[in-house]
């Protein structure tokens, strides 16, 4: 009953929309939105940072609902957003970290013009029915972004949509063109120089828990293994975007280069987890490197044995700011041919460009 209540109070309550456009969203949807957009929904809370890219000075100035999972998964980049934008604290929550989390009846009662969902990740997705139909019976227009699934592919075409939804498609158009600049280094260079692929493990989430070992392999950044000009020794064994493996598998099937990814940040240094990102010096981050390749087993592997074991920011998995951990990926797959890549000065460059604040802290980290 409450929720049929909603439902007509919406739809009583909703606001006529005197003109339209159309787009086509990342699930192939022709979606009919506002010319004007001043009320968003957004799926996950970590797609602010791409809200930012559109409007440094404001970017949540429309978003009038989102899901709580920023400020649980990367509390350290939250409470930078928090600091400059303090409203974001008021906003309100319509779910937590998970797409079964999501409340309807909260989203409804928010009034948004467009809900802005992933084709995966930590909030509704396309397989969300029930929100779906809901929601766009109160005349809310739903658009599926992608940075995780086919995020190398996907990134840029989501950006571009955002930037028309909202009115900076010069913005965007302009984020866009430094991403796709960056990764043509990569490949350009791949292309001429053909380089044997490097064997390449990926271990997700590490400390997480105290087994071996989570992997990611045909999405998130598994994919930006191949694109690196690596080979991902995980997909022999993994069918989808993520999954698991033995000790004893990676053992017998040793990589030339191990790439952890850190889901620790600057109030964790004590947990077993690496970590990187905001706030997190590099020195500190290289003591957690050293402290998780002394795990039983891991510690065996040549890649780690030879100094050719490295950590990256585990966020860069759903982030439109994804391009810098493939350049990070192309100079330790190989390091002769990228040398003079600097993917240092290019996060400085793109956070300095397209984020609301000064960038800190290390994202990646070699073992040497």
């Amino acid at each position: 009953m409450l929720r049929t209540c909603l439902l007509v109070a919406a739809l009583l309550l909703a606001p006529v929309q005197a003109a339209a456009k159309q787009v086509m969203d990342l699930a192939g949807r022709m979606v009919t939105i506002p010319d004007r957009v001043e009320r968003i929904v957004i799926g996950e809370g970590r797609y602010v940072p791409a809200l930012a890219v559109l409007d440094r000075a404001d970017p949540v100035g429309r978003v009038v609902g989102m899901m709580g999972d920023y400020e649980d998964v990367d509390p350290a980049t939250y409470a930078k957003y928090r600091a400059r934008f303090p409203r974001i604290a008021e906003i309100p929550r319509i779910g937590r970290a998970s797409r079964e989390s999501f409340s309807i009846e909260r989203a409804i009662v928010l009034q948004p013009q467009v809900a802005i969902f992933g084709l995966d990740g930590h909030g509704p997705d396309t397989r969300s029915g029930e929100v779906i139909r809901a929601l766009e019976a109160t005349g809310v227009a739903i658009l599926f972004v992608d940075f995780r699934r086919d995020p190398l592919v996907n990134t840029p075409k989501s950006m571009e949509l955002l930037g028309k939804v909202l009115g900076r498609e010069r913005e965007a158009g302009e984020f866009v063109a430094a991403w796709k600049a960056a990764l043509a280094e990569v490949e350009d260079r791949l292309a001429r120089a053909r380089p044997a692929p490097a064997r390449v493990f990926v271990e997700s989430r590490v400390g997480l828990d105290s087994g071996c070992c989570e992997t990611m392999t045909r999405g998130m950044m598994g994919r930006f293994v191949s694109a690196a000009g690596g080979i991902n020794i995980a997909e022999a064994m993994v069918p989808g975007e993520a999954g698991s493996v033995t000790l004893e598998w990676l053992l017998a099937n040793p990589p030339d280069v191990y790439i952890g990814t850190a889901i620790g940040g600057v109030d964790s240094l004590d947990r077993p987890w690496l970590a990187l990102g905001a706030g997190v010096p590099a020195e500190a981050a290289r003591v957690t490197l050293a402290r998780s390749m002394g795990r039983i087993g891991i510690a065996e592997l040549a890649a780690v044995r030879n100094g050719r074991a490295h950590a990256i920011w585990h966020h860069f998995y759903n982030s439109p700011f994804n391009i810098v951990a493939v350049q990070a990926f192309a100079k330790w797959l190989h390091p002769t041919l990228f040398a003079d890549l600097d993917s240092d000065r290019l996060l400085r460059d793109l956070h300095d460009r397209f984020q609301p604040f000064p960038l800190d802290g290390a994202y990646w980290i070699s073992l040497k």
